[in-house]
């Protein structure tokens, strides 16, 4: 939060509540977003251990829609425990893209970004991006050269302008990221658009 404020020119602060707190996650919530201090939340479902349409998220996500400010969900597989016993007690089951779904029907004002391709579930996330329209796919957390024949297919087409550039640093340096995404069959007029023109306009921002 301290380093967002005093580099607001680069940095965005989200805020990080696991939902398991109830009600004193929610008056945090509360506080953070009427002080303006944070731009949106992020959640990490396998970490945090829930399913994204548990109700007991549910009171976090009004706060949010309420303010029309982004929730980002991590999807698909988890970095984090891999190759732990038991995989450090990480269930890889949350991060199953499909009960966002039910967040985007209950909340159809409130911009949801799942963040990363969504491996193994990457076809569940590009269908539920493409049927609502307050669903966004980032693109952080896997180097481009990675990405399904499928996804590329998606971002170069019908979500051109619901897919969103990220590179999950320090994991992947933008760097790197951005050095393969140069070698992968992204349209030309496309490029711009991941890169920074859809975040602009999801996040209300102006150059």
């Amino acid at each position: 939060m301290q380093f967002a404020e005093q580099n607001s020119d680069v940095a965005i602060p989200f805020a990080s509540i696991d939902p398991n707190r109830g009600a004193e996650g929610v008056q945090e919530a509360k506080r953070l977003v009427s002080a303006g201090k944070v731009r949106g939340l992020k959640l990490h479902p396998p970490v945090q251990k829930f399913i994204p349409n548990d109700s007991l998220a549910y009171p976090l996500y009004e706060i949010f829609a309420e303010a029309q400010l982004p929730v980002i969900f991590h999807t698909g597989h988890s970095g984090l425990g891999t190759g732990m016993p038991g995989g450090g007690g990480v269930r890889l089951k949350y991060g199953h893209p499909m009960p966002i779904d039910d967040v985007a029907v209950d909340f159809p004002s409130m911009p949801i970004i799942m963040a990363h391709p969504s491996f193994p579930w990457q076809d569940e996330a590009i269908s539920i991006c493409l049927h609502k329209p307050n669903v966004y796919i980032d693109l952080s957390g896997w180097s481009p050269k990675y990405f399904s024949p499928t996804l590329i297919q998606y971002a170069n087409t019908l979500l051109k302008n619901k897919v969103l550039f990220g590179s999950d640093y320090p994991l992947i340096t933008p760097d790197r990221w951005l050095a393969d995404f140069e070698k992968i069959a992204i349209r030309d007029e496309v490029r711009p658009l991941i890169l920074k023109e859809n975040a602009l306009k999801l996040l209300g921002l102006k150059v």
